[in-house]
């Protein structure tokens, strides 16, 4: 252990190891290290050890004055505990005691070889007001205490709180521990001594008690009290028959009698218990019947329940599939929305630069205006008029440009802004009169509506009507043809098309009675097969409704009609 100063001052002393790890054998000695072991320093300052010579100044701490402790040496070349030290550190603009020179911290440094001078001084045993009288290099100590029989350790059992020399242990545990191991004498189970008491009195199964009927039995192991309690003559006791109506409570000697005299009365109440006990079971096989009468029903309803159960399950499944279906077209419809609003932002400068070309095309109209009343009133030159007409058309031919490729961009924003990618088309035709007209006049003979896709990556489509019909139908019928077309990831889709085509023509009453057709592609036409043009021939129904039941029923409404084409996606593979 090592000394320290305790809060008034007192030296105290610092447990190196507070249990020997033998109580007997001394431990093997360590061969000496120069750093000190934990426990072995002093909390502050440097060592009190008692030495056997004065030690010179040199190994003093200029601060404290005691044998240094982890020596640090300043750039003034004085030492100083390393505790001491950073004391002084912790000042403000610190300087040495010693020759009040400044010091700093990254210049003060630790003296190794100081240390180990120290290490090698001579030393008493710290234990010698003890009666040891040792003496020892100050680096063996903690090696030297961990042996000591004058050393100071606590009781080796952690509960008892007192200490004592090493050499004490053997006898405080035999005789004085108050927790030392001991014997119960009844049932000799071992225990702390401070336990035995306490064993004996409550729970020992051997400990001699008395019956609390104070019968003859005087004395009597505990373990043995509960079943004397059964045949004690003086035990307090009910009549075994209580459960059948006998109220009789008295001693086990008194019990027999009992028992003897009320045999026939004990009977009657066995009796009329037992006809109880019938009708109860009587009125239980009743419930029983009728309860198994109900089973078959249960059955049948419990079947029923399950069914709907596994319908549920199968909804649930379609739903999930639905959900997940639908939150790929979000991911993709996302992506499509981003692709609309960077078209956008294309549109609106392109919309801006126009504008800004509109403008220097009239700045200059107005220039060749002013220029050729100039050139009338014989002061303007032939020249510059020749060279703002050149300027003018050059700006005339960059706002046609401009104005196709605006054009141009709306078409294509009006494309992606009613794309579908789902595989299904909603297609919106205004106009329905005129159009039908210009068809019937030769003019516009079909419509093709916008592009549509199966997913994002999948196949691109259109819709294509003749409002008079077309072939069969031309004149009589509204014929409505599928159009496969070349879309950017063919290449990675399976060919040729294969998904089912259902074609509708929406009717827009609450009654909701559409007409419709569908049909399987036939693998073997070129119409299904991977487009080499822009798109495929069309295929579909030349009769697809007839013009009079178009133009009498609830089909057209505000001159517009609408027609519904559904490609289905369900078996299709991911690209």
């Amino acid at each position: 252990m090592s000394s320290g100063r305790s809060a008034n001052g007192r030296e105290v002393q610092i447990p190196l190891q507070q249990v020997a790890p033998s109580l007997v054998a001394p431990l093997p000695i360590t061969p000496p290290s120069h750093r000190a072991p934990a426990g072995f320093q002093p909390l502050h300052g440097g060592f009190r050890d008692v030495f056997v010579e004065k030690p010179e100044a040199k190994y003093c701490c200029e601060a404290c004055r005691r044998v240094l402790c982890e020596p640090r040496q300043t750039e003034c070349g004085h030492r100083f505990c390393q505790s001491c030290i950073n004391d002084i550190l912790n000042h403000s603009n610190p300087v040495c005691p010693a020759d009040r020179e400044p010091l700093f911290k990254d210049k003060i440094f630790r003296d190794v070889c100081c240390h180990r001078e120290i290490m090698a001084l001579k030393v008493f045993c710290r234990s010698k007001a003890n009666g040891c009288q040792e003496q020892m290099s100050l680096q063996q100590i903690p090696d030297h205490l961990n042996v000591c029989p004058f050393f100071e350790v606590p009781c080796p059992l952690g509960k008892c709180k007192e200490r004592m020399m090493r050499k004490e242990i053997p006898e405080h545990l035999a005789w004085k521990c108050k927790h030392r191991e001991s014997t119960c004498e009844f049932c000799m189970t071992k225990m702390p001594l401070t336990d035995l008491q306490k064993h004996k009195e409550t729970v020992c199964p051997s400990f001699p008690v008395s019956c609390p009927n104070h019968c003859s039995f005087s004395s009597l192991p505990r373990s043995e009290l509960t079943s004397h309690q059964h045949d004690c003559p003086k035990a307090q006791v009910s009549c075994q028959f209580h459960r059948y109506g006998c109220t009789f409570k008295g001693l086990n000697q008194e019990m027999r009698q009992h028992d003897s005299t009320f045999v026939a009365e004990h009977l009657r109440m066995m009796v009329k218990g037992n006809c109880l006990l019938e009708n109860k079971v009587d009125n239980v096989k009743e419930e029983l019947m009728e309860r198994c009468k109900v089973l078959p029903a249960l059955n049948s309803r419990l079947s029923e329940l399950e069914s709907q159960n596994e319908e549920l399950r199968e909804k649930n499944r379609q739903m999930e599939q639905k959900l997940a279906n639908l939150q790929k077209m979000m991911s993709s419809h996302s992506e499509t929305l981003m692709a609309l609003e960077i078209e956008l932002v294309s549109l609106r400068r392109l919309r801006e630069e126009v504008e800004t070309l509109r403008g220097t095309v009239d700045n200059v109209r107005t220039r060749l205006a002013t220029l050729e009343q100039g050139g009338r009133s014989g002061s303007g030159s032939t020249h510059t008029f020749a060279s703002l007409e050149t300027q003018l058309n050059r700006h005339d031919d960059m706002l046609s440009v401009h104005e196709i490729r605006l054009a141009d961009m709306d078409l294509r924003f009006q494309v992606l802004e009613t794309a579908s990618y789902n595989g299904t088309l909603i297609w919106k035709i205004r106009d329905y009169k005129r159009r039908k007209q210009e068809a019937v006049a030769g003019k516009t003979l079909s419509l093709y509506s916008q592009p549509f896709y199966t997913g994002y990556f999948g196949y691109k489509m259109c819709a294509r009507v003749y409002l008079n019909g077309d072939g069969m139908g031309k004149g009589t019928h509204l014929s409505l043809f599928f159009v496969v077309m070349k879309g950017e990831y063919d290449a990675l889709l399976p060919w040729p098309f294969k998904q089912k085509v259902t074609l509708m023509l929406m009717d827009q009453t609450p009654s909701r009675k559409h007409l419709g057709d569908a049909f399987k592609p036939d693998p073997h036409s070129s119409s299904f097969r991977r487009p080499t043009a822009e798109m495929n021939i069309a295929s579909g129904c030349p009769l697809f409704v007839a013009q009079s039941v178009l133009e009498t029923g609830n089909y057209i409404k505000d001159d517009t009609i609408f027609i519904k084409v559904t490609v289905d996606t369900s078996d299709l593979p991911d690209p």
